[in-house]
């Protein structure tokens, strides 16, 4: 994906046009937010297959290894399409990495609640369409589309097994302690002993959520935030990298480019041509 932020409705010609080609499990570099107000989606994903009726939410964290199928019921199909790269809202981002670990995929009730998120899905859609959309507003939007979501979650299943697992919720811990301290020049040891556990067993549990170390999450917040701040900053490099603990410009240049494919300048350039056009 080329810009920051889509947003799209699969409609029953949009679900037979995906039907007619190959879909194969595949991953992508953003993340995912689908609403089906009517329809089904067929969903293979943590090597598992389910299919969840609408009124449904599905999100797909970037990196999962996964395959969509929405299909029409009873000859409708009105799946709302929200996609979006990490930077864009990245104080959430994590959050929802934990979030919807082994469970993308959540049907809900019909009513007030839903109808809210498809009201919001057209707010934002509405903005998108704008010569020249307001990100600010879209962004908090989409954050109180995940904070109703994940009231809703937390409503249907309160007593979730998964979400009482201790890796699960170590996991958790440990991305609010990285959100308050990733900016700092820390690293494993400070967040295992924050943890009351042993850096090999951090690591253990991030690899098993993630499939990354803990510097490699670490890294990766801080790409993150790094990505945003050149997008909605005009802050220099230098400055940046100072904000994010880095000692050395140079290093943190190094860094950036060897996880996004491009330096810091070269990312900041595209973004800026990306937004004006």
């Amino acid at each position: 994906m080329d810009s920051l932020f889509q947003i799209f409705k699969v409609d029953v010609e949009e679900a037979n046009r995906i039907a007619s080609e190959a879909n194969e499990p595949h991953r992508h570099d953003f993340e995912e937010l689908m609403i089906g107000n009517k329809g089904v989606l067929e969903h293979f994903i943590d090597f598992d297959s389910v299919e969840t009726r609408a009124p449904f939410v599905s999100f797909v964290t970037k990196g999962k290894v996964h395959r969509v199928q929405p299909k029409p019921l009873n000859g409708e199909c009105d799946i709302w399409v929200i996609r979006f790269k990490s930077e864009f809202i990245p104080e959430t981002t994590f959050q929802l990495y934990s979030y919807y670990h082994n469970q993308a995929d959540l049907q809900l009730d019909c009513g007030t609640c839903f109808n809210r998120l498809i009201l919001l899905c057209q707010m934002i859609f509405d903005e998108n369409q704008k010569a020249v959309p307001n990100y600010a507003i879209i962004q908090q939007t989409l954050n109180l589309i995940f904070t109703i979501v994940e009231g809703e979650r937390q409503r249907i299943n309160p007593y979730d097994e998964d979400l009482q697992k201790t890796q699960h919720i170590s996991f958790k811990n440990f991305l609010s302690i990285l959100e308050e301290n990733y900016k700092r020049s820390v690293g494993v040891e400070y967040y295992a002993e924050k943890l009351f556990m042993s850096s090999r067993n951090l690591n253990l549990i991030c690899q098993n959520i993630l499939s990354q170390s803990v510097s490699e999450i670490i890294e990766t917040r801080k790409l993150i935030e790094a990505k945003n701040l050149l997008v909605s900053t005009n802050k220099s490099i230098s400055e940046i990298a100072y904000e994010l603990g880095y000692n050395e410009n140079s290093y943190f240049s190094n860094v950036f480019k060897k996880k996004a494919g491009q330096s810091p300048t070269e990312f900041r350039e595209e973004m800026k041509n990306l937004l004006i056009s």
